[in-house]
């Protein structure tokens, strides 16, 4: 009897040793109370940034800034996603996204805003901006501020504004003179200011997607289309189209936009750093976005593969004429006080 207990007590402390040496580790893990590695992760901020355009253009290399200078200025703690090209959303399907908190930073252009916020009509008005100074002037002062203002009542809440450069028009034949345009089918970002524009011009708009655009010219279902230099650099629309014409005549510009609610639940220390971040990637945008069309053009220019025609004085003139009636037509809808605003950015001249 005596040898059986002592075998039992021997089997006991061997069962024991083995919980202890083969679980000890994990049982004074549990002591402790978490993992440090998966607590880190699950405290991190993740922002998932939508946009549509290609990484190599100025949006895109400044969301791309924008994302490592988060990272930074957060020692990891935030971690923007980026998602370019459409991978995520579309111009059509990314507001609403944003809206519902699928993602938390969207870029669209000022024609998708205008399209379900009147107001932002006004900075598709052709020859809004006539120099880089009216850009600026407009971005950072009260017609920028009231802009942001409306974003409010919609759960979002604007950031920055960024550029992408002037737009100019190509085509596969010259468009030089207003009556040039008559029945040109004309590839446009879908907006109701822009289609209103090539309307007056007598052309044909065709709203799309910025994705679909190669392939309409490329198959001739557009003839032409409005764009800055770098897009048509980047996306080498001089492959599929043979002029151009450095008109200047509206802005390619963006709102970079995050969920308001989410960005109210953010800690004030992390509003802070995405703040300054978006402040340096927003300086670093407005340099981009000139440096890159300027040295664009010239490789266009030098490549000879399209004819690239400098809009005349006597030229822009008669657009400018051609086009009062976009005015006329929006002005009731964007209202008086941002009219007011833009009439005296003119006669400041």
């Amino acid at each position: 009897m005596k040898s059986l207990v002592t075998s039992t007590f021997i089997v006991l402390l061997g069962l024991v040793s083995a919980v202890i040496i083969g679980f000890g580790p994990d049982l004074l893990m549990e002591n402790r109370g978490y993992d440090e590695e998966q607590v880190g992760l699950s405290n991190q901020i993740i922002i998932k940034f939508s946009h549509v355009i290609a990484e190599n253009t100025p949006k895109g290399l400044s969301i791309e800034r924008f994302s490592q200078l988060v990272k930074e200025k957060t020692n990891g703690r935030v971690e923007v996603q980026v998602f370019p090209n459409s991978i995520l959303h579309t111009e059509k399907t990314e507001m609403t996204a944003l809206q519902n908190g699928e993602i938390q930073m969207i870029a669209p252009a000022f024609s998708y805003l205008s399209n379900s916020i009147p107001e932002w009509a006004v900075l598709d008005l052709p020859y809004l901006f006539r120099s880089q100074e009216d850009v600026e002037t407009v971005f950072n002062g009260e017609i920028g501020q009231i802009l942001f203002d409306k974003l409010e009542d919609s759960d979002m809440k604007g950031l920055a504004f960024w550029g992408s450069g002037f737009k100019q028009v190509t085509a596969n034949r010259p468009l030089i003179m207003p009556s040039d345009f008559v029945g040109q089918r004309l590839r446009i970002i879908p907006g109701n200011v822009i289609e209103a524009q090539f309307r007056t011009l007598q052309a044909i708009p065709v709203g799309s997607s910025f994705n679909e655009l190669y392939s309409m010219l490329a198959t001739g279902k557009v003839d032409g289309e409005e764009n800055t230099i770098s897009n048509v650099y980047t996306k080498r629309l001089y492959q599929v189209q043979k002029h151009m014409t450095i008109s200047n005549h509206s802005y390619l510009g963006y709102a970079v936009i995050i969920n308001k609610t989410f960005w109210n639940n953010l800690p004030a220390d992390i509003q802070q750093a995405i703040s300054e971040a978006m402040q340096e990637a927003t300086a670093y945008n407005n340099q981009l976005a000139v440096s890159m069309n300027d040295k664009q053009l010239r490789l266009l220019q030098e490549n000879g593969g399209m004819h690239i025609h400098l809009q005349t004085a006597d030229e822009r003139a008669a657009w400018i004429a051609a086009l009062q009636p976009v005015y006329d037509q929006f002005a009731p809808s964007i209202g008086e006080p941002l009219m007011q605003k833009i009439r005296e950015l003119h006669q400041r001249r």
